[in-house]
């Protein structure tokens, strides 16, 4: 799958709230057209007007005297969703301290998950502009996306598969669908060969959801589901067991320094690997190597 990757900087709404008085947290793209922000507000005003793509907005904390001006009476809170399609313009009034997260995305991946996952053109599926909308499931998934230290590998694949999973629920929410629960099936064997195959093949390599989903040739969201079912993790997990299962391989080579396992083994550096390392065995990797 391949989207466009522009910084977040390029995206209207984030740029409008770095104008603003709002103070961004962190934020990092998170491929396949996908990009995550953390926001903190309050005492402010702002607006957007036909950003060319769309942002999802959930709420994490605050917002109870945040409202859009043509809306008044609407308050926000811990929960609410704001969902501000490609076309959309509002005015806003920031009230007391609010703490938010963003999910941006360009409509190209809308569309390609309206194609995939529903077999619909894309312009069959119009997102709806939402304000303060409440849906657990999204709050959920946003507290997910929010937890995460986005700045490791391991950690942006699995906010680019959260990230998708929303997008996924979006979709499939304003398609008026419900999402398929059953998942006993899982991938082909000829699709887990390929999958296993590739990320074996690749270690130094940090794949999309994306990106394994076009290797099976399924959307997003089934891939996930069936991943799941066939291999019983999530993709981004059976990706670090491959790596810590590589790194013990080339471990027990005792003249290989530990800087050049974690590279071969695809980890950033030899304490990323030293930190999954002792988190998965109890054991750091000199230790570990000592005892073989």
């Amino acid at each position: 799958m391949t989207l466009p990757t522009d910084p977040l900087q390029r995206h209207a709404v984030f740029a409008a709230l770095s104008g603003s008085r709002a103070s961004l947290e962190r934020a990092a793209p998170l491929g396949d057209g996908l990009g995550v922000a953390l926001w903190r507000n309050r005492d402010d005003s702002t607006g957007y007007a036909r950003p060319g793509h769309h942002t999802m907005s959930v709420y994490l904390q605050g917002g109870h005297a945040t409202f859009r001006r043509d809306q008044p009476d609407n308050k926000g809170a811990p929960g609410r969703l704001c969902l501000l399609p490609a076309d959309h313009e509002s005015r806003w009034h920031v009230g007391g301290p609010q703490r938010f997260l963003h999910l941006y995305f360009r409509p190209e991946a809308l569309a390609w998950h309206c194609v995939r996952l529903l077999d619909r053109e894309p312009r069959a599926v119009a997102l709806r502009d939402l304000t303060f909308a409440d849906d657990p499931r999204l709050h959920a998934l946003s507290l997910r996306l929010a937890a995460l230290d986005w700045q490791s590998p391991e950690a942006r694949m699995a906010g680019n598969a959260l990230a998708h999973e929303a997008l996924s629920h979006l979709v499939l929410t304003h398609a008026g669908r419900a999402a398929p629960t059953d998942w006993r099936g899982g991938l082909s064997a000829q699709a887990r060969r390929t999958v296993r195959d590739w990320i074996e093949g690749h270690p130094e390599s940090n794949p999309t959801l994306g990106e394994l989903a076009a290797l099976a040739g399924l959307s997003e969201f089934h891939f996930a589901r069936m991943f799941r079912v066939s291999f019983g993790m999530p993709p981004h997990a059976w990706v670090l067991q491959t790596r810590l299962e590589r790194a013990q391989q080339l471990l027990a080579d005792p003249s290989r320094p530990l800087h050049e396992v974690a590279v071969r083994a695809g980890f950033a550096s030899a304490s990323h690997l030293s930190r999954r390392f002792r988190a998965a065995f109890g054991v750091a990797p000199g230790a570990w190597r000592a005892g073989t």
